[in-house]
């Protein structure tokens, strides 16, 4: 699987929807509109304009010290010595999928590094969850023997870190990913001892990160990464509200980083 559209291209934008689907003790499902952005670690900042910047203010911008060792330096660095570090070979484009800061804030549930071979294959992807209580925990995905990811993979990962007080800390995610010229996909499962709790998905429409698609985006979302923060919260209370048990916040864990594999 190749998860861009042309390696000369430094960003693009990510026009969709996040789906997320509670089928048990009851049922919750809730389809928002969002936008997010795909960026060429290598090249991120031939993505900068003047609506979108990167370590800079501008009405959409990433700043470096919000993802992988949250100290400003260079990302690509980083995810090439972690996956070094654990035995796969990705030497080729590493992308960020992520929410921007829209006017300054952000908050990302979760953002994905897709990380390739120099023949173009997706070769692993890093899951960088986020909690709303400042916790911080990366998934390494890989293939069966690093093998290309492809439509028909479907890789796992224990569930280590307390994501939701509605939800325990056990179990495991899975994830399926899907890419076109046009388009992507994400899906991830939450599956416990009685099986599927949870079906999450967020997917869109390729456009590149123009100056002109940044303002449009802007416009019909101002408050896009605000929203997510206000959506999370509101979906708790309907929970709450519908007598769902509640699992207080356990101690984050003590690892950085889950290995997973494939299924």
């Amino acid at each position: 699987m190749k998860t861009n559209v042309s390696h000369s291209s430094a960003g693009w934008l990510l026009t969709g929807q996040v789906m997320h689907e509670r089928v048990r003790p009851v049922h919750n499902r809730f389809i928002y509109p969002v936008f997010a952005v795909r960026l060429n670690l290598s090249t991120i900042y031939a993505a900068q304009s003047w609506c979108f910047g990167v370590n800079r203010l501008r009405p959409w911008s990433i700043w470096l010290k919000d993802y992988g060792p949250r100290d400003g330096s260079d990302l690509q660095q980083w995810a090439r010595n972690l996956l070094a570090r654990h035995g796969v070979e990705a030497d080729g484009e590493i992308w960020l999928q992520t929410f921007p800061r829209v006017f300054g804030f952000v908050f990302n549930p979760v953002s994905f590094w897709l990380c390739h071979h120099k023949n173009g294959e997706l070769i692993a992807m890093i899951a960088e969850v986020n909690n709303t209580f400042g916790d911080t925990h990366l998934y390494l995905l890989t293939a069966k023997d690093h093998q290309a990811i492809s439509e028909k993979t479907t890789l796992v990962t224990q569930k280590v870190m307390h994501v939701s007080p509605f939800c325990a800390v056990d179990g495991y995610y899975t994830f399926r990913l899907r890419e076109t010229d046009a388009s992507c996909f994400v899906g991830i499962d939450y599956l416990d001892a009685d099986g599927l709790l949870i079906k999450t998905s967020i997917g869109g429409y390729k456009s590149p990160l123009s100056s002109q698609n940044v303002f449009s985006a802007v416009l019909k979302q101002p408050f896009l990464t605000l929203g997510v923060v206000a959506k999370i919260h509101w979906q708790a209370l309907k929970l709450w509200w519908k007598k769902v048990p509640f699992h207080k916040r356990p101690n984050p864990p003590l690892q950085t980083i889950t290995e997973g594999d494939e299924r």
